[in-house]
């Protein structure tokens, strides 16, 4: 029987939060109806995380990966290349209440064609909010994609409409690339409001530098539509 719902998670120098993470993921995963697997995806520096899932690891539908090259992008791109449900699910290790990915798992499936996303509502920094209220806008009067957090996840994709998309970003542009994609193709985006304020775990790698080239980066999707 094919598995119904693929969780996707990378992980950057996490090590000290991966038990937390494995047995709070498979816990809550275990609550669903249907299959799934998950797929953690150590990405750029292995800080001993490996070991240490590997090491908690009993379970068969559970994988863990690892991507020497990083990247956001990149490592959401393979590990969306391993999944193999019918509905592709990635998100932010770092800031996904468990309860809210279990809601969107639940939404994706009763909207079989259409893309599931968490929309966060709250930020912790106000310098935060207006960039991303930016990016957000740029998004939609370049590209008429009529949400309100691009970056929001997790993000819930069915296969069918994912590998239709040719998805080619390996950095923090793989979401806007995603939502583009999916609204200049028709794809209907539905969007869950999602409380977030804080880090679960880890620190946070976006700068003024990289917050830059996501604002700059957008514009070549133009070659892409």
């Amino acid at each position: 029987m094919a598995t119904t719902f693929s969780v996707i998670l990378p992980l950057y120098k996490q090590v000290a939060h991966a038990e937390h993470l494995y047995n709070t993921y498979v816990q809550n995963l275990d609550t669903l109806t249907d299959s799934w697997e998950l797929l953690f995806i150590v990405n750029g520096v292995d800080d001993g995380a490996v070991a240490k899932l590997n090491s908690l690891n009993t379970r068969a539908n559970v994988k863990v990966l690892w991507l020497e090259k990083g990247g956001w992008g990149r490592a959401v791109k393979f590990g969306l290349a391993q999944a193999t449900g019918k509905y592709l699910c990635y998100t932010n290790s770092a800031r996904t209440e468990i309860a809210d990915l279990i809601l969107i798992l639940n939404y994706a499936k009763v909207n079989n064609d259409n893309v599931v996303k968490a929309t966060r509502i709250i930020r912790e920094k106000m310098i935060r909010k207006v960039g991303s209220t930016l990016y957000n806008l740029q998004c939609r009067i370049l590209y008429k994609v009529s949400i309100w957090d691009v970056n929001g996840t997790p993000k819930v994709i069915p296969q069918k409409i994912y590998h239709d998309l040719d998805i080619s970003s390996d950095d923090d542009l793989i979401d806007a690339e995603i939502m583009i994609k999916c609204a200049h193709k028709g794809v209907r985006i539905i969007e869950i409001p999602v409380v977030s304020t804080t880090r679960i775990s880890g620190s946070s790698t976006t700068n003024f530098l990289s917050a830059y080239k996501m604002y700059a980066g957008l514009l070549r999707f133009k070659k892409m539509l």
